[in-house]
């Protein structure tokens, strides 16, 4: 006869392997669930209590990914054994985490904000303003910045909620433009 600790071990050793069964399975397809440009901003850490604990590059990434959670959650457990109940978004591990893993899935950063559907043109591509000089006052270089950024978009399509100019794939994607999307998740 095994003492009740002993089966209780055994039965704690089974779940926690296969708790880290389904994170791998999970780190696997995180791309996939993710898409590629949010895979290349965040990592999945740990699985505590049925809460996915993930990492993002930024507190910017973080904050929208609250908006994305259920529909990740979703997908996610409709992916798993394991049943997540929430997930979680930090900047705080981030950092700890080893190189080997923050390339994990091969993305290159430049490529990825090169197609992310709401990139407009750098200000170096931006037009021309006459009187631009390095010896203006900042004022006068925030105006012509200002200039630049208002001819650049002119031609950009009007969100249908706001009106306001956005980029043809931000439209493609949600029919809005991301800021109206993000008020709506």
């Amino acid at each position: 006869m095994k003492s009740l600790r002993h089966v209780l071990g055994q039965l704690e050793d089974r779940y926690i392997l296969q708790e880290r069964k389904q994170f791998q399975k999970l780190c696997l397809f995180w791309p996939e669930i993710v898409g590629e440009i949010v895979a290349a901003q965040t990592r999945p850490v740990a699985i505590r209590q049925g809460v996915l604990q993930v990492a993002t590059s930024s507190a910017a990434w973080a904050q929208n990914l609250v908006f994305e959670r259920r529909r990740i959650l979703e997908k996610l457990n409709h992916q798993l054994l394991l049943q997540l109940v929430d997930i979680r978004f930090s900047t705080s591990q981030w950092h700890t985490l080893p190189s080997q893993v923050l390339n994990t899935y091969g993305a290159d950063l430049e490529q990825v904000w090169q197609n992310h559907p709401s990139r407009l043109p750098t200000e170096r591509s931006l037009p021309q303003v006459p009187g631009q000089s390095s010896h203006s006052s900042a004022l006068q270089n925030y105006q012509r910045w200002a200039t630049k950024v208002q001819l650049s978009r002119q031609h950009l399509p009007l969100c249908p909620a706001c009106q306001a100019p956005t980029p043809p794939e931000e439209l493609a994607r949600w029919s809005i433009c991301a800021h109206c999307a993000a008020k709506q998740w």
